[in-house]
């Protein structure tokens, strides 16, 4: 944590901010810093750590998007981190060594020259010296960081003994320029309060390495960089032998000692050094020392670990990203190890990157960068421990219980201030450049098993949300289709579960399906090797559907269990869809799917083949007009689709020509001609379930026709004039057309044997259904074969043809033998009409109130 910051640039930062502003920026440094090791502390102590440190603490936590995209901001941190360190060193060795400015040669040690290439010439054969010592392997490092450690305390002992032990003396110091160089005095006072009053407040100036005027976010950054050492022990997880236990005692004790000494070296300085000499003489502390070479060996030991230790850090998160293969082949060759386990290919990945940085030539410079990369990712280690403090996860019991959620909280308010205060434009690139990784690892990276802090997160939220659902507080105004789409086999209804995707209007969509068998003669649970198939399906369909299968010994069980069991709380489906039951040989429609074709994947193997044409059905006509009134005695509306799987939606919305797409709504019911209305519960049902498909996103070119059937002498216009009236009050835009169908009703009461203009003989039964009675006793024996096929041509003499119709779905007889001639009577009605949807819907669902 020391680093380049103790000795090269600790009197830089109180020279130019005071001691005041000095103490402040450490106590809000080490507030960021005391914040994020509570977090560290906690994700460390929760569970087996392994190599990547900071990044895989992240990644585990919240899922390989953040986790990715942080280990790749980490890394950059670590590199960029590497690079200022060895500058620092650079620094200090020309300035032991190198040839004043002004002279051409160099007298005693002073014999190395001076100059951007030169500079760079050095840091890059230290650079390679760190190489070497990490290519060997980290535990050479860490067994070496013990001495280090006793070098730099022995240095640190000796400097604070010379603030005492030497007498007063001036310092003259050489300020090199771009266009020369200037002389100038600072003094070494002794303790002297006049020292300490001059140097209690600010006294910002020019920066003489970059040029730049100093401000206190700029030494800040520069600073901040002595804390950041936070990670040295995360980022070698992989290489300790208890990381649980070692990390939070090394990191609190790190912290600890390097606050109280920032602190009392900042007096000791403002007391005895006078601003010029803090402001523009880097390496001071060698002037003052009783044994200046001691300082020496010290700034060389504390700079060359700290950039060995972030050029190991850098490397173990690289090689960690590309052992999670979370950015394919971009990375393959960083996995390669040496037979001892040490990731050579990762650190001399590593060492390019911290090279190229090498380029910027002065530590000042990058300083605010790097300082910017470490609070992005300190903020980020923040969040991930406040989001599995909030998830309430019972598997988060980390044993490092000094935390709440509120430090977490303190951490990212404090990282995110001082990011932008630093350099806004730095931090929003970073920021920027963050966002651009988390969608395209969202998007590109392949699914882990490490678990997603967001599904915790979502699922404490959805569990909170469904409790204050309240089904009392349900608004007409307010209702939404809520489908249970009831499926034999995926492979020959893909297009009807993505037609009815676009038919629930945001709201829950369950695909229902019901295995034949029974638990008590299996060994286990069938249906949880399908759940997987059926979720790839709702996948790659791009349909937002759950799934609900069931075991029971018919499918009308089935469908009853689903009905009466799917959803939750305020959430439960209120509407019933069926494909139609006929004797059409099922087609395989998945193998077809643009979802399929475009991609070219294989259809998902764990359906079944379709039903062969000659194989006899899983269900009978009677039992599923069994399950049609099943549906309607629980209040559930229902939707029978027929040819749906010949509706091309692509081909009919995207098409050119004009007129554009239509849908066709019959709002009447055609086998009851005698109690044909407008305006009952299942007419304005349908209405509004046609209403819902054109405002689906995919149907919005298309234009609803609304078909009035009139008879002669019945004043068509009042009629349509009120309908028309009727689609106003409930913001419904379609067009009406009229269609005279006395040559179909004449055949209805020509079997009837009653007069157009006579009493209906069922008119009792009328008003029963319109007080909301389950059933009329004997719809099927009202009507011909011959009118229902005079219904269906008139229906299918409609032109231009749609895109798709709704028709109005009678109820089932109550006599449950006249179930087959019901279905018979339908499947007469529907015949040749292309995709088409008979609707029965028994709650209101429209309003024409705000």
């Amino acid at each position: 944590m020391f680093s380049v910051v103790l000795f090269l640039r600790l009197g830089f930062v109180v020279g130019h901010a005071g001691l005041y502003q000095a103490l402040v920026m450490f106590a809000v440094a080490y507030f960021i810093i005391g914040m994020t090791v509570l977090s560290v502390c906690a994700i460390a102590t929760n569970g087996a750590l392994d190599a990547g440190g900071a990044y895989y603490m992240i990644s585990r936590a919240l899922g390989p998007e953040f986790g990715g995209s942080i280990g790749i901001m980490f890394f950059l941190a670590n590199v960029c981190g590497s690079a200022l360190y060895v500058l620092g060193l650079v620094e200090a060795v020309v300035d032991s060594f190198g040839i004043p400015p002004g002279q051409k040669a160099g007298t005693g040690v002073h014999v190395l020259p001076q100059s951007y290439w030169y500079e760079l010439l050095y840091g890059t054969v230290l650079l390679a010296l760190c190489l070497v010592v990490c290519l060997v392997g980290a535990s050479i490092y860490a067994k070496a960081t013990f001495l280090i450690f006793l070098i730099v305390a022995g240095v640190l002992g000796t400097v604070l003994i010379s603030f005492f032990a030497t007498r007063p003396i001036g310092v003259p110091i050489h300020l090199p320029y771009f266009n020369g160089s200037e002389t100038d005095n600072g003094s070494f006072t002794g303790f002297s309060l006049t020292t300490l009053r001059e140097n209690l407040g600010g006294g910002y100036g020019v920066d003489y390495t970059t040029g730049q005027m100093m401000s206190f976010s700029s030494v800040f950054a520069v600073m901040f960089n002595g804390c950041t050492g936070i990670m040295a022990g995360s980022n070698m997880s992989g290489d300790l032998k208890r990381p649980s236990y070692s990390i939070p005692r090394g990191t609190i004790s790190a912290v600890l000692f390097t606050y109280l000494v920032y602190n009392l070296l900042a007096f000791l300085m403002c007391a005895t050094c006078n601003r010029i000499l803090l402001q523009k003489d880097y390496g001071f502390l060698r002037d003052i020392s009783i044994f200046p070479p001691l300082v020496t060996v010290g700034i060389y030991a504390a700079t060359l670990s700290a950039a060995m230790s972030n050029l190991i850090g850098a490397s173990r998160i690289l090689y960690a990203l590309a052992r999670d293969d979370l950015f394919g082949r971009a990375l393959a060759l960083a996995k390669k190890t040496s037979p001892s386990g040490n990731p050579v290919m990762a650190v001399i990945l590593s060492w390019l990157v911290v090279q190229l940085v090498l380029f910027s030539g002065k530590l000042n410079t990058i300083a605010g960068v790097v300082t910017t990369f470490f609070l992005l990712v300190y903020a980020t280690v923040n969040l991930a421990c406040l989001a599995l403090e909030w998830a309430s996860a019972p598997n988060f019991r980390p044993t490092f219980r000094y935390f709440t959620w509120h430090t977490c909280l303190l951490g990212i308010a404090g990282c995110c201030v001082m990011m932008f205060l630093i350099s806004p434009v730095s931090a929003s690139a970073s920021l920027g450049f963050l966002l651009l990784l988390l969608l395209a690892l969202h998007y590109l990276s392949p699914s882990s098993t490490w678990g997603y802090i967001s599904q915790a997160l979502i699922f404490h939220q959805v569990r909170k949300y469904l409790l204050m659902l309240d089904v009392r507080k349900d608004h007409v105004k307010f209702w939404r289709p809520q489908m249970l789409l009831m499926v034999q086999n995926p492979r020959g209804s893909a297009r009807l579960i993505d037609f009815v995707n676009d038919l629930k209007k945001s709201g829950l969509y369950v695909l229902g399906h019901v295995e034949l068998q029974d638990l008590d003669t299996l060994p286990s649970d069938p249906l949880q090797p399908q759940q997987d198939s059926w979720l790839s399906l709702v996948d790659k369909l791009n349909v937002k559907a759950f799934v609900s299968l069931t075991l029971a010994p018919s499918v009308r069980h089935g469908v009853r269990q689903l009905l009466f069991t799917s959803g939750l709380g305020g959430m439960r489906p209120n509407t019933l869809v069926l494909g139609f039951y006929d004797d059409e040989a099922p087609q395989d429609g998945l193998a077809q799917h643009p979802a399929f074709t475009s991609a070219r994947e294989e259809v998902p193997l764990g359906f079944p083949p379709l039903r062969a044409p000659t194989a006899p059905k899983l269900l009978s006509p009677r039992e599923y007009v069994g399950i049609v009134a099943d549906a309607l005695k629980m209040l559930r509306n229902v939707l029978l689709a027929r040819q749906l799987e010949s509706l091309d939606k692509a081909w009919e919305l995207r098409r050119a020509a004009s007129p554009p797409p239509t849908i066709h709504v019959w709002p009447v019911n055609l086998l009851r001609p005698d109690s044909a209305r407008y305006a009952d519960t299942c007419s304005l049902f349908l209405l509004q379930m046609a209403c819902v498909l054109n405002m689906a996103r995919a149907w919005r070119r298309a234009r609803l026709r609304l078909f009035l059937c009139v008879e002669a002498g019945a004043m068509p216009h009042a009629q349509e004039e009120k309908l028309r009236q009727l689609l106003k009050d409930l913001r419904i835009q379609a067009q009406i057309q009229l269609v005279p169908w006395d040559a179909v009703t004449r055949l209805h009461w020509q079997t009837r044997r009653g007069p157009p203009g006579g009493p209906a003989p069922c008119r009792a039964e009328e008003e029963e259904e319109e007080e909301g009675t389950v059933n009329f006793p004997a719809n099927t024996t009202q009507v011909s074969d011959e009118y229902v096929c005079a219904a269906n041509k008139l229906v299918l003499e409609q032109s231009p043809a749609p895109a798709v119709r709704f028709l109005y779905l009678p109820r089932p007889p109550a006599d449950t033998s006249l179930y087959p001639l019901y279905l018979h009577q339908l499947e007469l009605l529907t015949r040749g009409l292309g995709p088409t949807v008979l609707v029965h819907g028994v709650s209101a669902v429209t309003s024409t109130q705000l």
